[in-house]
Formats: structure tokens, sequence, C-alpha cells
């Protein structure tokens, strides 16, 4: 099930009908656009992505596009609760490593083909959007001990050589065949910098958008963020799935935003922490909150793999101990 067009336009905030008329979208505002000059110029530090097996590798896909004001913004999902890991999580499209020789951008897009029907890097997206693949970020270490690669994409809503514009979140966005999570939506990507939602015109109090804590992992201190996006029923996509479970999640998770108990998605965990990086790198600021310095687990993943873990067979329930992070760190 989908709920009614997602994004709908307001005629009056946005000065255009969209009856009959293909909604313009402008370029990338100039904030913007610097944010993504720096992603496309980023490199990463080498990784151990490379050289774990097949059975702990994993990506994301960290998908922005620009929005009427040509600000930022990033696609996520709700997981659906019948999914075996994570479930009912806000999350970042993606997942295993199908082989060896797919590429980590090859498998976010496979991925992001599967969970949203975003068509992958073997199909054409329809004119004029496209995906332009801008860097990746170096990768973190689950808890279920998978080593998950960030690859940062920018979808394009202008074709400079013909001048045709479409704006996603009216001709795209709302057609994406959602097929294994409850609900897609997406976030201001800024304000993943911020302690407040600069797009609610009330602003709220800081704990309205995020809340952070210092934690032990690691074997050192970590901090925790929390997000919490403001959603609509108008503002989410819903799946049009013949899979029965699923269409009961969305339809329990539509059921709770409408009744009041759901009015934000809560983005936690790794998929804050690597929102939060990726935002430090396109804007080259720091957030207003505070957090770890270092991106990713690199280091942490060396240590590991010395010790002989993540081994090519992965069993049901893997998940890092206290001894093993014990072990890692005072491995050199």
């Amino acid at each position: 099930m989908r709920s009614r067009g997602l994004f709908r336009f307001i005629v009056n905030n946005r000065n255009f009908s969209t009856q009959g008329v293909t909604p313009k979208m402008p370029r990338l505002n100039a904030v913007s656009q610097t944010a993504i000059e720096r992603l496309k110029s980023f490199q990463p530090p080498p990784t151990s992505y490379d050289l774990v097996p097949l059975s702990r590798r994993a990506a994301v896909l960290v998908l922005l596009y620009a929005d009427p004001k040509g600000d930022l913004r990033v696609v996520l999902t709700m997981r659906a609760k019948t999914l075996s890991s994570y479930a009912g999580q806000a999350a970042l499209p993606g997942g295993r490593a199908d082989t060896l020789e797919e590429t980590t951008f090859q498998t976010a897009r496979r991925e992001a083909n599967e969970e949203i029907g975003l068509p992958d890097i073997h199909h054409h997206l329809p004119a004029p959007f496209r995906v332009e693949h801008l860097c990746e970020l170096p990768a973190s270490l689950a808890r279920t001990e998978l080593v998950v690669r960030p690859c940062v994409a920018l979808l394009h809503s202008y074709d400079e050589a013909t001048g045709q514009n479409a704006d996603p979140e009216v001709s795209l966005i709302p057609r994406l065949d959602a097929r294994e999570v409850a609900a897609v939506f997406t976030a201001p990507f800024r304000n993943f910098l911020r302690m407040r939602d600069e797009e609610d015109p009330r602003h709220g109090s800081p704990e309205d958008w995020y809340q952070g804590a210092w934690t032990e992992w690691h074997q050192s201190n970590w901090r925790m963020h929390q997000f919490f996006v403001p959603i609509s029923p108008q503002a989410v996509v819903k799946p049009r799935s013949s899979n029965e479970e699923q269409r009961q999640a969305a339809n329990a998770l539509e059921e709770k935003e409408r009744a009041g108990e759901i009015t934000r998605y809560r983005v936690f965990g790794m998929t804050a922490r690597m929102l939060v990086d990726v935002a430090r790198v396109a804007y080259d600021q720091e957030p207003e909150f505070e957090h770890n310095s270092h991106f990713g687990d690199e280091p942490l993943i060396a240590q590991l793999r010395k010790m002989g873990r993540l081994s090519p067979i992965r069993r049901r329930g893997d998940e890092l101990t206290r001894d093993d992070l014990l072990k890692a760190a005072k491995l050199s």
C-alpha cells in the first residue's frame, strides 16, 4: 500500500500547480554544489573491505538529491519488522555483497533496487534522472561482524544536455516500489550536523531533533547519535507489495502514524553515525554536538582480522563481545 502522493506539493507555498505541468527543479544551490564537489574529491584511506571474506561484506547507499530550494536531502528506509536483522529500524538502503567481484557501489545499488526499487547500476532511470557515484567512506563494523562501506551518490534531476528537469519528490521517489522495507522517507542532509531541525518553523527544543550520549564501544568512549525525523502520512512512501507480511508491516506503521503514535522516525546507531560523517565531509564542518573525530572502524577491523575473527563462516547470532574488543584493543 502506498500513502497518497509522497511529498505532495503545497501549491500556495511552491507557486505552481501539478496539474498538467512538469515540476521544474532548481539546480543545486551554491552551498549544495560545493558540498557535492567536496564529496567528489574525498579520498578515503586504505580499507580492509576487500580483505574480508564475502560473508562479511556489506554496503549502503547514501543517496542525496536537491529539494526545491536546491538543498540536499537523503533517502532513508524503515526496515520491515519481518526482516531478520535490524527489524523496525531506520536504515540506509543496502545489504550484503553477492560476489567477490562485485564493487561496493554495485552492492549498494543492487540492494537499493531490491529494497526501494531504485533501478540498479545496469538499468537506466527515467529521464532526466541519473545517479552519480561520488565517493566512499571508511568501512564501519556492525555488532553482527559485518564490514559495512558507505557509498555516497547524487541523484541528478537536471539534464545539462537537454535542459530537461524534474522534481524527484514528485516524479521519481513516489514511484519507487519498496520491496523489503515498511516505508521510504527522506531527511534534510545538513541537519545531521545540527542540534535542531531547521526545517521546523517552531524549531522546537533540541531534544525534538537530536539526542546523544557517550557510551563504551570498541574499548573507548563512543558517541551514540539519535535523530528524530518528523514525518506525516503524506511524506512517506509505503510499499506496493504482493508480500502479505510486508503489507501488514506497512499498514501497521501507517495506522500508528494516523493515530499520532508515531510522528517522527528515529535514526540512530551506525546509520546516524554514517550520516554525520558524510555530512562532515560534505560541508567541511564539525557538528554542533559532541562526536567522535575519526571516520569508520578500519583499525578495529584490521585488529580483529589479526585475531582470526571475521572468518568466512558467518553464524546466525554472531555478535562482538566485550572480551573480543578487549583482545583487539591490545593488538598494535
